[in-house]
Protein backbone atom coordinates (compact mmCIF):
# COMPACT_ATOMS: atom_id res chain seq x y z
CA UNK A 1 0.00 0.00 0.00
CA UNK A 2 2.91 2.28 1.02
CA UNK A 3 4.58 2.01 -2.53
CA UNK A 4 1.25 2.22 -4.38
CA UNK A 5 0.49 5.42 -2.45
CA UNK A 6 4.53 7.14 -3.24
CA UNK A 7 3.29 6.30 -6.66
CA UNK A 8 0.55 8.48 -6.72
CA UNK A 9 0.73 12.40 -7.08
CA UNK A 10 -1.04 14.34 -4.04
CA UNK A 11 -1.90 18.57 -4.34
CA UNK A 12 -2.17 19.61 -1.09
CA UNK A 13 -3.44 23.16 -1.59
CA UNK A 14 -4.95 25.29 1.52
CA UNK A 15 -8.02 26.88 0.85
CA UNK A 16 -6.81 29.98 3.69
CA UNK A 17 -3.45 31.20 3.74
CA UNK A 18 -2.00 30.59 7.51
CA UNK A 19 -1.28 33.41 9.49
CA UNK A 20 2.32 32.44 9.93
CA UNK A 21 3.53 32.75 6.34
CA UNK A 22 2.79 36.21 6.27
CA UNK A 23 4.29 37.73 9.60
CA UNK A 24 7.98 38.58 9.58
CA UNK A 25 9.87 37.83 13.06
CA UNK A 26 11.27 40.93 14.19
CA UNK A 27 14.44 39.23 16.27
CA UNK A 28 16.34 42.66 17.08
CA UNK A 29 14.71 43.25 20.67
CA UNK A 30 14.89 39.74 21.79
CA UNK A 31 18.71 40.26 20.39
CA UNK A 32 18.97 43.51 22.33
CA UNK A 33 17.89 42.33 25.64
CA UNK A 34 19.91 38.94 25.73
CA UNK A 35 23.39 41.54 24.85
CA UNK A 36 22.19 43.75 27.63
CA UNK A 37 22.21 40.55 29.57
CA UNK A 38 25.64 41.17 31.73
CA UNK A 39 26.93 37.76 33.68
CA UNK A 40 28.77 38.48 36.43
CA UNK A 41 30.69 35.04 37.80
CA UNK A 42 30.96 34.49 41.61
CA UNK A 43 34.53 36.20 42.78
CA UNK A 44 37.75 34.08 43.85
CA UNK A 45 38.51 33.69 47.26
CA UNK A 46 40.27 36.85 48.26
CA UNK A 47 44.27 36.54 50.12
CA UNK A 48 43.90 37.98 54.08
CA UNK A 49 47.20 39.68 54.82
CA UNK A 50 49.41 38.57 57.78
CA UNK A 51 49.54 40.98 60.40
CA UNK A 52 50.78 44.38 59.70
CA UNK A 53 53.25 45.68 62.63
CA UNK A 54 51.77 48.47 64.75
CA UNK A 55 48.14 47.12 63.76
CA UNK A 56 46.79 46.01 67.19
CA UNK A 57 45.94 47.89 70.01
CA UNK A 58 45.14 45.93 73.45
CA UNK A 59 41.27 45.85 72.38
CA UNK A 60 41.53 46.27 68.32
CA UNK A 61 42.87 44.79 65.53
CA UNK A 62 42.89 46.17 61.74
CA UNK A 63 42.65 43.79 59.31
CA UNK A 64 43.72 43.81 55.79
CA UNK A 65 43.20 41.33 52.63
CA UNK A 66 43.19 41.36 48.94
CA UNK A 67 41.75 40.28 45.60
CA UNK A 68 44.12 38.85 43.19
CA UNK A 69 41.75 39.32 40.17
CA UNK A 70 39.40 41.59 38.27
CA UNK A 71 36.08 40.08 39.92
CA UNK A 72 33.46 42.35 40.52
CA UNK A 73 32.78 42.67 44.32
CA UNK A 74 29.97 44.13 45.80
CA UNK A 75 31.16 43.66 50.02
CA UNK A 76 32.87 41.03 51.82
CA UNK A 77 32.14 39.21 54.93
CA UNK A 78 34.86 39.16 57.32
CA UNK A 79 34.66 36.54 60.14
CA UNK A 80 36.62 35.93 63.43
CA UNK A 81 36.79 34.07 66.56
CA UNK A 82 38.75 33.99 69.69
CA UNK A 83 41.82 31.04 69.23
CA UNK A 84 41.31 29.50 72.68
CA UNK A 85 43.36 25.98 73.13
CA UNK A 86 41.04 25.25 75.88
CA UNK A 87 38.21 24.54 73.79
CA UNK A 88 37.94 23.19 70.84
CA UNK A 89 37.63 25.01 67.64
CA UNK A 90 34.01 25.07 66.86
CA UNK A 91 32.80 25.82 70.09
CA UNK A 92 33.67 29.31 70.12
CA UNK A 93 31.56 31.62 69.06
CA UNK A 94 31.78 33.54 65.32
CA UNK A 95 31.60 37.38 64.70
CA UNK A 96 30.43 38.35 61.08
CA UNK A 97 30.85 41.62 59.83
CA UNK A 98 29.73 42.68 56.01
CA UNK A 99 32.43 45.32 54.77
CA UNK A 100 32.75 47.49 51.29
CA UNK A 101 36.88 48.14 51.72
CA UNK A 102 39.28 45.48 51.44
CA UNK A 103 40.35 46.43 55.38
CA UNK A 104 38.64 46.45 58.89
CA UNK A 105 39.18 47.49 62.20
CA UNK A 106 37.48 45.43 64.59
CA UNK A 107 37.23 46.94 68.12
CA UNK A 108 36.12 45.76 71.75
CA UNK A 109 38.82 42.62 71.92
CA UNK A 110 40.37 41.43 74.70
CA UNK A 111 44.48 42.09 74.97
CA UNK A 112 46.71 39.96 74.37
CA UNK A 113 44.22 37.72 72.44
CA UNK A 114 44.45 35.53 69.68
CA UNK A 115 42.31 35.95 66.95
CA UNK A 116 41.39 33.76 63.56
CA UNK A 117 40.13 35.09 61.00
CA UNK A 118 39.03 34.35 57.49
CA UNK A 119 37.13 36.77 54.29
CA UNK A 120 34.81 35.97 51.19
CA UNK A 121 34.11 38.45 48.44
CA UNK A 122 30.04 38.47 47.74
CA UNK A 123 28.33 39.50 44.04
CA UNK A 124 25.26 39.49 42.66
CA UNK A 125 26.23 35.97 41.51
CA UNK A 126 27.06 34.54 44.87
CA UNK A 127 30.02 34.27 47.28
CA UNK A 128 33.51 33.49 47.32
CA UNK A 129 35.08 30.68 48.68
CA UNK A 130 37.14 31.91 52.17
CA UNK A 131 40.08 32.52 52.24
CA UNK A 132 43.05 31.29 54.18
CA UNK A 133 42.18 31.39 58.00
CA UNK A 134 44.99 34.15 59.52
CA UNK A 135 45.45 34.35 63.32
CA UNK A 136 46.28 37.97 64.64
CA UNK A 137 46.74 38.90 67.65
CA UNK A 138 45.68 42.37 70.18
CA UNK A 139 48.46 43.93 72.26
CA UNK A 140 49.39 43.17 75.94
CA UNK A 141 47.63 45.23 78.35
CA UNK A 142 49.99 47.49 79.81
CA UNK A 143 51.55 46.16 83.31
CA UNK A 144 50.59 47.33 86.86
CA UNK A 145 53.77 48.89 88.80
CA UNK A 146 53.90 47.81 92.27
CA UNK A 147 55.14 51.14 93.88
CA UNK A 148 55.92 49.38 97.05
CA UNK A 149 58.83 47.41 95.81
CA UNK A 150 60.23 50.18 93.75
CA UNK A 151 63.69 51.14 95.09
CA UNK A 152 66.58 53.75 93.82
CA UNK A 153 69.63 55.08 94.87
CA UNK A 154 72.15 57.56 93.13
CA UNK A 155 72.92 55.81 89.82
CA UNK A 156 70.46 52.57 90.05
CA UNK A 157 66.77 52.00 89.92
CA UNK A 158 65.07 49.22 91.02
CA UNK A 159 61.16 48.94 88.76
CA UNK A 160 58.88 45.65 89.53
CA UNK A 161 55.79 45.07 87.82
CA UNK A 162 52.87 42.81 86.93
CA UNK A 163 51.39 41.52 84.12
CA UNK A 164 47.80 40.58 84.37
CA UNK A 165 48.28 38.82 80.92
CA UNK A 166 47.21 35.04 80.18
CA UNK A 167 49.25 34.85 76.89
CA UNK A 168 53.27 35.34 77.63
CA UNK A 169 54.85 38.66 76.82
CA UNK A 170 57.84 38.81 74.55
CA UNK A 171 59.34 41.98 75.81
CA UNK A 172 58.92 45.25 77.99
CA UNK A 173 60.56 48.65 77.46
CA UNK A 174 61.22 50.64 80.36
CA UNK A 175 61.18 54.18 79.89
CA UNK A 176 62.52 56.89 82.47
Amino acid sequence: RLEEFLKKEVDLELSTVPDFEERVIDFSEVEQLMNSINIIPAPCAPVINPQAPNAATGTSLRVCWSLFSDDTVECYQLCYKTVNNERRSDEQPEHTLKVKETYCTITNLLPNTQYEFWVSALNASGVSPPSERTVYVTAPSPPTMKSKKIRSCENAALVCWESGDINPVDSYTVEL
